[in-house]
This record gives C-alpha cells, sequence and structure tokens, in this order.
C-alpha cells in the first residue's frame, strides 16, 4: 500500500502534517509493506530534507498513492479522483463554506475519512488536536488579559519552541487576583487545565468559585450541568440534557457575574441552550473582560464571538452596547480571541502527537481489515454517495 503524505494547500498556510518523519519510520518498522511518499511543501514543520534523512521518497506524483493524508480541507482543484483521502474536512456540521467540496469529493469518487469522526464503538475521538487548542487557547487568553490591561506583552506562541517555550514565559507573569471560568471537560479543556496549573493558577470548586473571594488568580472548571440547568425544576443529568438539551436553559450568568476571565473549551451541541446571549452582555451583571474561545462557533454559544480572529490578528473588542467591533483597549470593550486554528502555533507538538495516534487507531485499520470498525465509521463518502451513518448530509450536499 502506498501512502502519501500531501502538501497542505489551505490559507491561511498550515504547517502542520499527519505524519512526521519519525512517526513515518514507526509506520515503516510496524508495517514494512508500508510506502510512503512524501510531496513536497515549503511550510510543513518539518523539512523536505528531514523526510528524505529518514529514508523516505519526494515526490510530487501523488497520483500513484492509494491513501492520501492530510490535516485541512484540500482545495477542490488538488483533489485526485479515485483515491481515499483523510482530512479535516469540516462539513459535519453541514458547514455552508464547505458544501461544494463535499459535492466535489461526491463527483470524483473520493473516498473520505474525515479525522473528526475517527472515533472507537462508543463514539470517542480517537486522534485530535484538541489538546493542543487548549494549551495555546489558554495561552493566548493569559496574553490578551495582559495586553487589554497593559500588564506585561507576552511573545506570540507562534513565536515560540512548543509547550516548553509557552510555559517557560508565564513562568515570569504575575497576574492579578482574578477569577477566569473555563468550560467544558474534554480535550481542549484538558489542555488549558495544563497551562493554568504549570501557571500555580489555583482551581477552585464551583460553590467558592461564586461566593467566596481570594486573594490570588483562581479558576475553575466548569461542565454542563455547571451551567445549565432544567427549565422545569426537574432533577438535570448529563444524559438527560444530551437526549433533550430543549428542556434546558443556561445557567451561566452567575459565573459571567463573578469571573474576570472566560475560556471557551466546551464542545456545543445542535439544540443547546447558549451560554449566554448579546443581551446578557449588556447586563450590568457581565463581569468578563476578556474572552479566550476556543471553541469558536460565529454568532453563536459564545456570543461575543462575532468573527475568528487570526494568528496574525488574534485579539479584537467587541462592544456590549452595539454588539460591534471594536478596539480591544476600550475600557468598555470586551477582549476577544478567537484563532480558529490555535494548534498552528506550536505545529511540532500538534504533529507529533496527533502522528502518535494515528499510527495507535488508523495506520493499523489499513492493514487488518480494519478489524475494529474505526474506518467504517469515518468513512463520509464511497462511490459517490454518502454512506449511511452520514446520509443525514444528503440535503446539504443537494443545496446550490
Amino acid at each position: 500500500m502506498k501512502i502519501g503524505i500531501i502538501r497542505e494547500r489551505k490559507n491561511p498556510p498550515d504547517r502542520r502534517v499527519v505524519l512526521g518523519p519519525k512517526a513515518c519510520q514507526i509506520v515503516k518498522e510496524k508495517f514494512p509493506e508500508a510506502e510512503i511518499l512524501i510531496e513536497p511543501s515549503p511550510i510543513r514543520v518539518f523539512s523536505d530534507q528531514a523526510y528524505v534523512d529518514a529514508g523516505f521518497e519526494l515526490t510530487d506524483n501523488m497520483q500513484q498513492c492509494d491513501v492520501l493524508l492530510g490535516v485541512k480541507e484540500v482545495p477542490i482543484e488538488a483533489l485526485i479522483p479515485n483515491k481515499k483521502y483523510f482530512f479535516f474536512s469540516h462539513t459535519i456540521k453541514k458547514q455552508s463554506y464547505n458544501r461544494k467540496l463535499l459535492q466535489a469529493v461526491l463527483d470524483l469518487n473520493i473516498e473520505l475519512y474525515d479525522h473528526e469522526v475517527i472515533t472507537n464503538k462508543e463514539g470517542q475521538r480517537l486522534v485530535a488536536f484538541g489538546r493542543y487548542a487548549g494549551i495555546v487557547g489558554a495561552y493566548n487568553g493569559i496574553r490578551t488579559y495582559g495586553l487589554k490591561f497593559d500588564l506585561f506583552d507576552l511573545p506570540k506562541a507562534e513565536t515560540l519552541s512548543g509547550i516548553d517555550g509557552l510555559i517557560s514565559e508565564l513562568q515570569y507573569i504575575k497576574l492579578p487576583n482574578i477569577k477566569i471560568v473555563v468550560s467544558g471537560k474534554g480535550r481542549v479543556s484538558g489542555g488549558v487545565k495544563e497551562i493554568l496549573d504549570a501557571m500555580g493558577i489555583i482551581e477552585v470548586e464551583v460553590s467558592d468559585y461564586i461566593n467566596k473571594s481570594f486573594d490570588q488568580s483562581v479558576y475553575c472548571q466548569i461542565e454542563v450541568l455547571d451551567y445549565n440547568k432544567r427549565i422545569d425544576g426537574e432533577e438535570p443529568s448529563i444524559p438527560d440534557f444530551y437526549k433533550n438539551p430543549q428542556y434546558y436553559q443556561s445557567d451561566f450568568m452567575r459565573f459571567a457575574q463573578c469571573s474576570d476571565m472566560y475560556i471557551a473549551g466546551h464542545f456545543y451541541g445542535d439544540g443547546a441552550p447558549y451560554l449566554y446571549t448579546r443581551e446578557d452582555v449588556k447586563s450590568a451583571d457581565f463581569n468578563v473582560k476578556v474572552v479566550a474561545d476556543i471553541s469558536c462557533d460565529i454568532d453563536g454559544p459564545v456570543a461575543t464571538t462575532i468573527r475568528p480572529s487570526t494568528i496574525a490578528d488574534p485579539i479584537y473588542g467587541y462592544d456590549p452596547t452595539t454588539a460591534r467591533e471594536t478596539d480591544f483597549k476600550n475600557p468598555e470593550a470586551i477582549a476577544v480571541m478567537a484563532v480558529d486554528n490555535l494548534p498552528c502555533e506550536i505545529p511540532a507538538d500538534a504533529s507529533e502527537e496527533f502522528g502518535a495516534s494515528f499510527i495507535n487507531h488508523v495506520i493499523p485499520a489499513l492493514f487488518n481489515k480494519d478489524n475494529d470498525g474505526v474506518l467504517q465509521r469515518a468513512k463520509m463518502t464511497s462511490g459517490g454517495k454518502l454512506t449511511e451513518l452520514y446520509n443525514y448530509l444528503q440535503d446539504y450536499v443537494e443545496e446550490k
């Protein structure tokens, strides 16, 4: 089997890769029958020469490969018909901006496997960049706070040497006695927690966070039943919330009124209540002045996120009165960091961990006839049609 590591072509440039040189060597050791070919790239975090030194061939001819591995969406004009592709397609939520991409995948008889739906039998994701999004998002949130209040000026994450570089810079930072609320209990919020813990910020329980004052900075990590409540007063539960989100309403304001910073690291499911609305932000009780929105759902559950920001220009201001963008230094503005490709800022670390997961969970399935159903669950298209699991996208595909 020939596996091709394709060049990332989406703009803004993404330096990450599914398999770095060391990861490719591990694949060859475990599966000698695998032949790995590398498409040259001027931007990839690992140089072309690093792959050559590791014993792999560079070639522009990806047509000869059976399986093509990428990170971000492949531009339509670069798609090769009749191939197996792995990449983040950003179509499973019917994202309008990628409808034409999925239509092209079907027209070209491509077998598409989306990284986002590579899961185990319980539906838990097996390969993801979420931890790194959380790590960089938390760093950027702290950086935003310093810039907003002229307290300190941390260097951009992309200029530093990975996680160790971020943590090293944060050792010099002394925050005032602020309260930071973090939503989510998954990979993303786990990455956030790594950074806050490394800074020595104390984690406190919900009741103490809401009701007590502290003489140092603290944070509280909250999950769905902390910031949502049943409308009818019935006993809530996490399974019930996911099954019947329409019976719930947000209770996030009890955190917003006592928090200085909010880091959004949750997964937002369709039909769930918004954490806070634009009307909520207008309230005098809304105290948050810095939002690091790692989840980055535009015009969605985090009302202050009105557009994605970029690595080059990561912060904008949200005016609570007009609900429009303004200078984030404006005293009345809420500073918003909503970069939607955060792991790109530490591409080597992110790629190495992603590659390790890919080797553990996906590569074996390519050679063992998919014994555990990993590929079957992730296969979105086959034979020019949507697979059964993804038939819900048919109306999305048919829209013009």
